[in-house]
């Protein structure tokens, strides 16, 4: 089968799309045959050999944490899912012909192989994150970063859960940012003042890693009330960096839910083939997503 896969740590040139073992499902797994794996930052980050606690790399290593796909083999132990349904989750090398799935659901009518392969991750971080800076009904959250994958995630779970929030994107994403039930603004100079114009902000996210840290525990008055997914330097400013994920099945069950209830709809701002795998990569890093990348199998 084809995997991408790099043997040392290094910028997306480091890919390359190879020749590979397939992979088997173990006890408590399925395997899938891939036909799209979201493109996440923690990829590119783990490409890069940042230290991250929740994925220890071996090299050489296969790229991708999320992917949909057709399951054809079920490990021992599994119930609930049979060959040939479709679905979508998280597990290991999922930019490849085949992968190996430990968490997964039944993909939701309607939803596209492509759709679907942009969930898993961002899902759960959306409701991890919401759920670790402790923000109710009723409050404020601010988004530093909100058109991305995990924010357009949060902005939409947020509204479900009846709070309100403040995302931060740039001039081209605004509309988005308001589709999704936030009130919008720029980011850049002068951004602070702006969203203190918006109101009072009870918590905040940071999700661009854009060196706002300091800002966010001045606008909320506490940095216990602030969390980053993407500021590794967070917590020597007291503030929560988020990496470890929770439940991945919940969260998957949780995103099916609300996909079906209409609550949730994440796009797809552009798909590549598995070939193009750096360029996804060099994509995902420059920001200003709007929605998901994801890699078509």
């Amino acid at each position: 089968m084809k995997r991408v896969s790099f043997a040392e740590f290094g910028g997306p040139d480091v890919l390359q799309l190879m020749d590979a073992e397939e992979p088997h499902a173990g006890p408590g797994q399925i395997r899938v045959a891939v036909r799209a794996a979201g493109v996440n930052p923690v990829d590119w980050r783990i490409r890069e050999g940042q230290k991250l606690g929740a994925h220890p790399t071996e090299l050489p290593s296969g790229v991708g944490l999320d992917a949909s796909g057709v399951v054809d083999e079920v490990g021992d132990g599994v119930v609930g899912v049979e060959v040939g349904e479709h679905v979508f989750g998280e597990g290991a090398s999922t930019y490849a012909e085949f992968a190996v799935l430990s968490a997964w659901a039944r993909m939701p009518a309607g939803l596209t192989f492509e759709e679907a392969a942009g969930y898993p991750s961002v899902v759960e971080t959306a409701l991890r994150i919401i759920r670790e800076v402790g923000v109710r009904p009723g409050q404020t959250l601010l988004v530093s970063g909100a058109s991305g994958g995990v924010g357009s995630a949060v902005l939409q779970i947020a509204r479900v859960r009846g709070i309100a929030v403040i995302g931060t994107a740039g001039a081209a994403n605004q509309d988005y940012l308001r589709s999704l039930g936030a009130v919008a603004t720029t980011y850049g100079e002068g951004w602070v003042e702006r969203v203190r114009e918006l109101g009072h902000v009870d918590a905040a996210l940071d999700l661009a890693g854009s060196g706002v840290i300091r800002e966010l525990v001045g606008l909320t008055g506490d940095p216990q009330k602030v969390v980053s997914i993407a500021d590794l330097g967070a917590p020597e400013l007291g503030v929560r960096f988020s990496g470890v994920a929770g439940s991945v099945p919940d969260a998957l069950a949780e995103a099916a839910d609300l996909i079906s209830r209409g609550k949730l709809h994440i796009p797809v701002e552009k798909s590549y083939a598995l070939a193009d795998a750096a360029a996804a990569h060099v994509d995902s890093q420059a920001g200003h997503t709007r929605g998901r990348r994801v890699v078509v199998v």
